[in-house]
């Protein structure tokens, strides 16, 4: 500032009204100080860049992406808080009483804005321990979606049909983070009863090599389809579980993708993919013998033999 005061000296224009120097010193002020954040948050930015090139983990990458922005915030606010300062002392205006009216207030305002502090503190804990960066798709407070930003305050999320959400930090309890170093592809398969499940498996076996040989999506798969085998009877088909353990935001595309060639397999050995059907009787002797149903057509009920 002292600096500025020698430069307007040598420029002899002290002689002029109070007023106007006044006010051209403001002007100084508020230009220096928007030369200065933009300066820092170059040298933030620079300093990203220099430091994730040197990082070969993308989840590194993500978090220094997400803690540059929060620290070019960060200069802003400071940046401008010492301008407002600087620019209030030039007026003439008393900045230690307005101190400490601001603690007062502050301490008032905080009692009636608990919520925005508590989305403050959390947001700064999500950030502290990396619970999720710019980038991950997560699910908090009931919305999930991929997160397009993060702040101090709040997340923004954006979901599959492309709405955004924004989430204040303070809502946020429970973070389910889908995309931190690996994921799982998980599918379920139903087949007809009649079926035989070891077949259906060793087929969906062989579909799991087929797809880890694949150009495209062998270096979206880390290792060999786990098949867990038969989770359930449901009520119109045997529930066979397996699962990829894929890249980080694949698992959806490898799902996709094992059940579209699943379906060709199946189709092609003639195993039945069950679709939901009763089988009706009428009345059932004690023996559990029951006579079967003939169905006549729409508009006729159904009479047994």
């Amino acid at each position: 500032m002292e600096q500025l005061l020698h430069i307007i000296n040598l420029f002899n224009i002290s002689e002029l009204d109070p007023k106007l120097i006044t006010l051209l010193r403001v002007v100084l002020i508020a230009v220096v100080a928007w030369i200065a954040l933009g300066v820092v948050q170059h040298l933030i930015r620079l300093f990203r860049e220099r430091l994730t090139r040197r990082m070969e983990d993308r989840e590194q990458v993500k978090r220094a992406e997400t803690l540059g922005r929060v620290f070019r915030y960060l200069a802003a606010v400071i940046v401008v808080v010492v301008a407002v300062t600087l620019i209030l002392s030039e007026l003439g205006i008393a900045i230690a009483p307005i101190l400490g009216a601001a603690g007062v207030i502050g301490l008032a305002v905080g009692f009636g804005a608990q919520s925005l502090v508590k989305d403050y503190f959390a947001g700064f804990f999500i950030l502290l321990e990396n619970q999720m960066r710019q980038g991950d798709v997560v699910g908090i407070a009931d919305k999930a979606g991929l997160v397009e930003e993060i702040t101090l305050r709040y997340v923004r999320l954006r979901d599959y049909d492309g709405n955004v959400h924004i989430i204040s930090n303070g809502l946020i309890t429970t973070v389910t983070n889908m995309s931190r170093g690996f994921a799982q592809a998980v599918v379920d398969v139903g087949v007809a009863y009649r079926e035989d499940t070891d077949e259906a498996i060793a087929l969906m076996r062989e579909t799991g090599v087929q797809m880890r040989a694949d150009p495209v999506f062998g270096p979206k798969i880390l290792d060999d389809l786990e098949v867990a085998g038969v989770d359930k009877w449901d009520d119109s088909a045997v529930i066979l579980r397996c699962r990829f353990k894929v890249q980080p935001l694949e698992q959806w595309n490898v799902r996709r993708e094992f059940l579209r060639r699943l379906k060709k397999a199946f189709d092609a050995r003639g195993i039945e993919i069950p679709f939901p059907h009763l089988t009706i009787y009428a009345g059932v002797a004690k023996d559990g013998s029951a006579p079967p149903f003939r169905v006549h057509g729409p508009d006729s009920a159904a009479k047994p033999d």
